[in-house]
């Protein structure tokens, strides 16, 4: 997006400002998100699968239903995470996987204008070892439109992999393992993992050679439906660091043709260089003024905040943001909320209401 194109797509969202606030993005977008009472979140899967065997042995049942993240397709063809409570049962990695399939056990609770990636009939089978997943389809997940083919492997792979348990995922059919993928043709490999991206950005041209992928998440999904869209672009970081690299980024926004939507003003700039407590897991980014989305009364809107945690937590080692401006941390969001302290990546993304 060009820095003009960013002014309109500011004053648009600033009057949905109340709505993105309430409408629970990151699960109620605190400091620290804490999970339904009746549900859990799901950090570790291999104590529920693994060698293609389940153990709950000395595992007390506590809810009775599971938040799990579901890579499904948007109208605009995104791959978008959708926070669903799925019922708690073993094997989480493979009802997630189950929950992807077209006319499979989503249907109920398919967020509008989303539609599942698997095809119909697919039967699917999860074995998780040593941070590896091998993901075992039945004969029907050829059944696929070519158009989908990069969108499925984005899907399973990002799906498998919200689970602390697993790295990389191989994909099977039949027990035959796949090193091209049925209709397209796109080579894989034994280790697919998120470093592949998401929803990759080829606006721009770029040298392969020079450049780094970097994973930003931008705002999707239109009326009173917003959402988070995570979008892979490359980018020639040349003497900056990473961290900035990524905020920068931000600035910039989406491509004019993506149907997606940022709150950063064009003007928007740190006035430090980022310092990083790799210790803690904690960056501290000081901003000018122009990252207020009111100036008289000093408010920072609460999805940016959300979509500049969410990308920086994408970086290896960052746990958490400290948000500062003109070195002070007393930011306050649009619905009160007080910034004072270091922001976490919330448990789990798009949490429906369903």
């Amino acid at each position: 997006m060009s820095k003009v194109k960013s002014m309109p797509f500011l004053i648009v969202l600033l009057s949905f400002a109340f709505i993105l606030g309430g409408c629970g993005l990151l699960g109620g977008g605190s400091q620290e998100i804490d999970p339904p009472q009746s549900e859990s979140y799901i950090e570790d899967e291999s104590a529920l699968e693994e060698n293609g065997t389940e153990d709950t042995a000395g595992e007390e049942t506590v809810s009775q239903s599971v938040m799990t993240e579901l890579y499904l397709i948007d109208k605009n063809g995104y791959v978008v995470p959708q926070t669903i409570s799925l019922p708690s049962q073993q094997g989480v990695a493979k009802q997630a996987l189950e929950h992807l399939v077209v006319d499979g056990p989503v249907t109920n609770v398919l967020p509008n204008g989303f539609r599942a990636v698997l095809p119909a009939g697919t039967e699917v089978d999860v074995d998780i070892k040593d941070g590896h997943a091998t993901v075992d389809f039945s004969k029907e997940f050829s059944n696929y439109e070519a158009s989908d083919e990069l969108k499925i492997l984005q899907a399973v792979t990002w799906t498998l992999t919200q689970f602390d348990s697993v790295e990389t995922v191989k994909l099977q059919i039949n027990g035959h393992e796949l090193t091209e993928m049925p209709v397209n043709k796109t080579p894989i490999t034994s280790n697919l993992s998120r470093a592949t991206g998401i929803n990759i950005d080829t606006s721009s041209t770029f040298d392969i050679t020079n450049s780094t992928p970097i994973t930003l998440y931008y705002l999707g999904g239109e009326d009173n439906n917003y959402y988070y869209v995570p979008v892979t672009k490359r980018v020639d970081i040349k003497g900056d660091d990473m961290v900035t690299a990524v905020v920068n980024e931000l600035v910039k926004g989406p491509g004019s043709s993506s149907n997606l939507l940022t709150e950063f003003m064009y003007d928007v700039a740190l006035i430090a260089e980022p310092k990083i407590d790799k210790k803690e897991g904690k960056v501290a980014l000081n901003f000018n003024e122009n990252i207020y989305g009111s100036f008289e009364e000093k408010i920072v809107s609460q999805s940016l905040i959300d979509v500049l945690v969410l990308s920086l937590t994408e970086q290896k080692g960052i746990e958490s943001v400290e948000v500062l401006i003109n070195g002070e941390t007393s930011l306050v969001t649009e619905d009160g909320k007080k910034l004072s302290e270091p922001v976490n990546r919330p448990e789990k993304v798009n949490p429906s209401s369903l």
